[in-house]
């Protein structure tokens, strides 16, 4: 039989998420896996980036110049497979507000409980955010338990988005960067 952890708090947690990710919910309940994929760097190629022929590979110049960094704020539905995105330079509590209130518009107030699932970053628990979070009891933060980052759903997203998008980060500047990721 499997071995039940030992640590009764990790299973806790660990069962909360799951929970989340498998029960049936209400009309007025979502789940969203949020997370962030930070230093995204559009790098402008100083020769055209190849594409594959017969008996050829795609080829990249592998000299770019750099034109700084985004960071991208992203929510997975767990039932829709939907992904909200929001693009900044930088990643402090101010940023992840701004998601959150672009969460808050663009979810109909008919979901009541929306259930939010990240990791335990500062960002996501110092106090402009617990200040947020008690003027929109809609939201409830969900942390899976510390070193289980692969619980959280938004990294097969992630995984998927750098294979098919990023792994040729051949991007004018941060404005394309952001648009071919919106």
């Amino acid at each position: 039989s499997a071995k039940v952890p030992r640590d009764a708090a990790f299973a806790e947690l660990r069962r909360t998420v799951c929970d989340l990710y498998t029960r049936r919910l209400g009309p007025h309940e979502m789940v969203l896996c949020v997370d962030e994929k930070t230093s995204l760097q559009p790098r402008t190629r100083k020769s055209p980036t190849l594409p594959a022929k017969p008996d050829q590979p795609v080829r990249v110049e592998h000299e770019y110049e750099r034109k700084g960094a985004l960071n991208l704020f992203a929510a997975f539905d767990t039932r829709t497979g939907k992904v909200y995105g929001h693009t900044a330079e930088r990643k402090r509590q101010k940023e992840f507000i701004e998601f959150l209130e672009k969460l808050d518009r663009e979810i109909p107030e008919s979901i009541t409980i929306i259930s939010v699932v990240l990791d335990n970053l500062r960002m996501h628990k110092g106090k402009q955010v617990q200040a947020w979070l008690a003027k929109h009891p809609r939201f409830v933060f969900h942390h899976p338990p510390v070193h289980c980052s692969w619980m959280n759903q938004i990294e097969q997203w992630f995984s998927i988005l750098q294979r098919k998008r990023l792994r040729i980060a051949d991007f004018d500047d941060k404005a394309h960067l952001a648009e071919r990721l919106h």
